[in-house]
């Protein structure tokens, strides 16, 4: 039996409601969403309650399938259909091993949109994703890579920039908007991402030429998220200073920073990454698997914050933004807040 209980934003009235309307009009129609915000696929954290609420609310809520396995990820996007009958979108990971599986999976549900992350797709990834009927969205951290995956077709980009939780390129958000949307905007859509959390900075990206944003660190407190009590806790006591990256110990194995709050863990992972360096020095283990063992890590101590709590030892991943995040709130409420306070600063500009 489908439980579904949408939720819409509060509406907006006023000149600055109609030109939001207007700037988001790309954005939301390449997602099928009312507003054009998607949220961040977060491990443990963009599961079916949070992925549906986001959806329900008018956004476009987006499942972290991380390093699920095709059976888990049929059964998540199973569950997410229960919840919403409103078009939400899975995250797959370039390096999964069973990234063929999984996209199969993605085809079997007739998933609308596949949000590729972790690097250059492999070959023949996307079109195995089109072949479903799929758009694919893939991140783009500089200007090269936009160009050269916008030739390969993709329908749409993300640019993020470091502020983001998780993890994260070397260049901030304002530069790779003023670098990127002036060129591409024109050819695809492209959202923005990394430290967004109020809707004057949705506005301006809006304005710039963006069809929309991705927001993560925002939904993490959201009434629907699953995630523990003391997660949600850690990013309501946090600022943005406690949001640091982690530090690569041997520049022999290529580790992706990633951004979270400062803990125990951020001692723990330097000596994890000293661990499998070592490994791979000896000839125990391939590059690959030096890499895939430090996903599984990452995954472990994210699981360990999320789901059970454990905010010492494990990793409390959040974006520079966690400063802005004041308290616990429903999802709707948290878009319809974005959409009110973008609103208000396009009717002042308008009125400036």
């Amino acid at each position: 039996m489908t439980n579904i209980t949408p939720t819409q934003p509060s509406p907006i009235k006023g000149e600055g409601h109609s030109k939001l309307t207007a700037l988001m009009k790309r954005g939301t129609d390449f997602l099928g969403a009312e507003v054009a915000i998607m949220g961040g696929a977060m491990s443990w954290v963009s599961e079916r309650n949070l992925v549906s609420a986001i959806s329900n609310a008018g956004g476009f809520g987006v499942i972290a399938c991380g390093a699920m396995s095709p059976e888990l990820l049929d059964t998540e996007i199973a569950e997410t259909k229960k919840r919403t009958d409103k078009p939400f979108g899975v995250n797959l990971i370039t390096m999964h091993p069973q990234l063929s599986e999984l996209i199969d999976v993605c085809g079997k549900h007739k998933v609308g949109h596949v949000v590729l992350a972790g690097g250059l797709p492999p070959p023949g990834a996307l079109e195995r994703i089109k072949a479903t009927g799929a758009k694919v969205i893939c991140f783009a951290p500089a200007l090269a890579l936009a160009k050269k995956l916008i030739r390969s077709g993709v329908d749409a980009l993300v640019i993020e920039g470091m502020e983001a939780g998780g993890h994260i390129g070397p260049v901030s958000t304002s530069v790779l908007a003023q670098e990127i949307l002036p060129e591409v905007a024109a050819d695809l859509p492209v959202f923005v991402a990394g430290g967004i959390a109020r809707g004057e900075a949705i506005a301006g990206y809006l304005e710039m030429g963006a069809a929309g944003v991705q927001l993560g660190t925002r939904f993490v407190c959201a009434t629907e998220c699953i995630a523990h009590p003391n997660f949600k806790k850690a990013f309501i006591r946090a600022s943005a200073r406690d949001a640091v990256t982690s530090v690569q110990i041997d520049p022999r194995l290529p580790v992706i920073p990633v951004r979270a709050l400062k803990n125990k863990e951020t001692e723990a992972f330097a000596a994890k990454q000293r661990e499998v360096a070592n490994r791979l020095d000896t000839g125990e283990i391939e590059m690959a698997e030096a890499q895939l063992q430090i996903e599984h890590y990452w995954a472990g101590a994210l699981r360990r914050a999320v789901i059970d709590g454990d905010v010492e030892t494990g990793s409390i991943m959040a974006g520079q933004s966690v400063g802005m995040v004041k308290d616990e709130r429903p999802t709707a409420n948290i878009i319809a807040t974005l959409m009110e306070e973008a609103a208000a600063a396009l009717e002042r500009r308008a009125a400036a």
